[in-house]
């Protein structure tokens, strides 16, 4: 046999493995790619039955039943509408029956439903829950005589009004709440028809409350009701309450694609998350119900203007657009004409309303009403603080009676003078009152504004009878009224009968804490004692007090200085009252010392600046409020620069610290509290003695007690008080 063929045959397998390589690597990678898929197969296999099992194990058994492949059906799972609550206000029980008729009828929906007598609820304490709740709240409330609000729901009224103006509680407080309203009313009384539950939807909608239907207007008047009678008007809203709530229920509260026709759709206008109530919820609706069905945010004719023309500010077509331009222009053009027409006559009558004008005008008049105040002749006012409210019903007191022992249900907020010389940046009335740099305007009596501003004080706490949680024992109090901040806006020291009135309340035993910006020194020279007197010093340098305060006059540096001086000379006790702004003047501490050797007050307030909401008037932010101890690390800072004064009271709630001087720090003990007695006392005898028997602040400073010391447990926190703690929408959220 040949070798050669030997060797051919045994390598021959290799020669082939060599010339058929590529298909042999296209193999290989097949498998790889085969072995690879099924692993990546495997694993998700296993990642679902792993989440499966993590399902079951959350959702309870009677859940379990609704599983399917894996999923559980959300429609089924998530609940649009947890339950109804009725909130009625009643005087004749009409209300009452009603609430009992709707509670039954949504009963029939299988719904939770609680009726709830609005004279037992405290919506201070509870309205912000239904932010999360889920549930619709239902309000039937009767207008009452002149309009009022019947008596068990006057305190959820008023509280619903004051937070609705206030600043502190904003456009967006109850926003997630979902309500409707049905007013119970007589047309024979136009002016008041129904005014109650108009004023509550619109308070409720101010502050971020998302309406689910339109009000309804029940009529007493079988003349002029809608359906014949106001048990009818009931009746028909009723239905469309229902039938808006079945929409809602199943969740199908949805906007549309914006193409229906106007007034035709339960959608809101793009941009808008609060979709109005239509015929496509399932009202029931008939063509009369035109106005109530059209999808706005306001369901009441007034918010048009006068001759039935939307105003500026409502949400309109824009195919209307043309029509609303012109009816402006020609409206501007007729005020431009009257304007000119009565000009002819300013200035032959300006000499003649100069000496008798009235500081508050008809516009300024019907403003500041609006802002809670009870306005007094032609230029003051009162208004009842919220820390009186506070006190009444055991929630503890203000900062004046941390540091000084006031008692904030006794104490009556007021001026005789609502203008000022000054324009702050943090006003937190947002310039809202007249300015000047003098007394022009005609002027009335302080007997009759004394008078007047004790019975208005009076009149407002007599409001406060029966609502929840007040205190009879200091109910009783504070209709007697102890002391008076001349505080509440503007600058009292202008009114020229300030002294006289000073002394009438001395004669009616009421203390006195006036604050004057520093713009009239020669009016604190000429002031008679007062209990506390406090001068605003809100900036320490000439730049900066111009940037802040603003003031009217061009000397007004060198009469900052003056005033401070002016204090000093001062036997009585005196207040600097500090107001920290983030970013505008925090970073002045020596300046601010050398202010406090000028005047030489008795005590130093120090206070961050609360943000008063958006105004045009003022570029202020969150941003420029302190932090409460960014306000301590300043005053630990500023003392440390003024060897007579220490820090002595705090008033965490408040972001406020007091600094006092030594002198009335005795054997290690603070006594920055009054004797308020014994101020009557001396300041009786000085008055009898012609002003031959003065006295200092030393001849009636009282003890000061352990918990309102800085350092502290309770941050000045009264503890014969109960700390009442607001939810903040966060945490009312969060809780959901």
């Amino acid at each position: 046999m040949d070798p050669s063929l030997d060797v051919w045959t045994l390598a021959s397998p290799l020669v082939s493995l060599w010339m058929y390589r590529f298909y042999i690597y296209l193999g290989f990678a097949l498998g790889i790619s085969l072995w690879i898929c099924f692993q990546v197969l495997t694993k998700k296999q296993l990642f679902i039955f792993k989440a499966k099992n993590s399902q079951e194990k959350s959702v309870p058994k009677a859940t379990q039943g609704l599983m399917t492949n894996g999923y559980i059906a959300l429609q089924k799972k998530q609940t649009f509408v947890s339950g109804v609550k009725i909130f009625y206000g009643s005087q004749t029980g009409t209300a009452k029956g009603f609430a009992a008729i709707l509670a039954k009828a949504v009963a029939s929906l299988d719904l939770p439903v609680e009726v709830i007598n609005l004279k037992e609820y405290d919506p201070d304490d509870h309205l912000m829950e239904e932010i999360a709740s889920k549930n619709i709240c239902a309000f039937l409330l009767a207008t009452y005589t002149d309009g009022r609000p019947p008596e068990s729901a006057e305190w959820f009224c008023r509280w619903l009004e004051d937070a609705a103006s206030d600043f502190r509680f904003g456009k967006t407080y109850l926003k997630g709440m979902r309500y409707a309203v049905f007013g119970l009313g007589n047309s024979a009384y136009p002016s008041h028809f129904n005014k109650v539950g108009k004023s509550v939807d619109k308070w409720l909608w101010m502050l971020g409350a998302r309406r689910v239907l339109a009000r309804g207007e029940g009529d007493c008047d079988v003349v002029r009701s809608r359906h014949g009678s106001i048990e009818a008007d009931f009746t028909a809203w009723k239905a469309t309450f229902i039938s808006r709530l079945q929409v809602l229920q199943r969740g199908e509260d949805k906007a549309c694609g914006g193409r229906c026709k106007k007034g035709k759709c339960d959608s809101t206008p793009h941009g808008s998350e609060e979709p109005g109530p239509g015929p496509h919820s399932g009202g029931g609706s008939h063509p009369g119900d035109a106005e109530e069905q059209e999808p706005c945010e306001s369901s009441s004719e007034e918010d048009l203007e006068p001759g039935g023309h939307p105003g500026l500010n409502s949400i309109v077509d824009v195919e209307d657009l043309g029509k609303i331009m012109s009816h402006t222009k020609k409206e501007k053009g007729e005020k431009d004409h009257q304007e000119e027409k009565t000009s002819l006559f300013r200035n032959t009558r300006k000499g003649d309303d100069s000496e008798g004008r009235a500081m508050i005008t008809p516009a300024l008049r019907e403003a500041l009403t609006k802002q809670g105040y009870q306005l007094i002749g032609s230029h003051s006012g009162v208004k009842l603080c919220r820390w009186t409210k506070s006190m009444l019903r055991g929630r503890g007191g203000c900062y004046k009676h941390t540091f000084y022992g006031i008692e904030s249900h006794r104490c009556m907020e007021t001026t005789p003078s609502l203008a000022c010389a000054n324009k702050c940046v943090f006003c937190w009335r947002h310039h809202t009152n007249p300015v000047g740099t003098e007394w022009r305007w005609k002027m009335d009596q302080p007997e009759m504004i004394l008078k007047e501003a004790v019975e208005n004080h009076q009149n407002m706490i007599k409001q406060f009878k029966g609502v929840p949680g007040v205190k009879a024992a200091r109910f009783e109090e504070g209709l007697q009224v102890k002391h008076c901040a001349l505080s509440l806006v503007g600058e009292p020291i202008m009114y020229p009968e300030i002294n006289r009135f000073l002394q009438l309340l001395h004669c009616c035993k009421i203390s006195s804490f006036l604050v004057t910006n520093a713009q009239f020194p020669v009016e604190i020279r000429n002031l008679r004692p007062v209990t506390q007197l406090y001068v605003s010093v809100d900036a320490s340098t000439k730049d900066s007090l111009k940037r802040i305060d603003r003031p009217l006059f061009k000397d007004f540096w060198q009469r900052f200085l003056d005033s401070l001086k002016a204090l000093a000379a001062k036997r009585q006790r005196t207040v600097y009252r500090l107001t920290l702004v983030k970013s505008w003047n925090v970073d002045e501490l020596q300046a601010y010392a050398e202010l406090v050797s000028l005047g030489s007050p008795d005590f130093i307030e120090v206070k961050g600046v609360t943000y008063c909401g958006e105004s045009s008037a003022s570029s202020l932010t969150m941003a420029n409020v302190p932090w409460h101890e960014e306000v301590v690390r300043f005053v630990r800072e500023l003392v440390g620069l003024i060897p007579d004064y220490e820090i002595a009271c705090e008033h965490e709630h408040s972001n406020c610290l007091l600094i006092a001087h030594k002198k009335f720090k005795i054997d290690g003990e603070w006594w920055t509290w009054i004797d308020y007695n014994r101020f009557q006392e001396l300041v009786q005898e000085y008055e009898d003695s012609g002003g031959s028997r003065t006295f200092c602040a030393e001849d009636y400073m009282a003890r000061t007690p352990p918990w309102a010391l800085f350092g502290a447990r309770e941050k000045g926190f009264d503890p014969k008080d109960t700390r009442h703690q607001r939810k903040s929408r966060s945490k009312a959220i969060a809780a959901s």
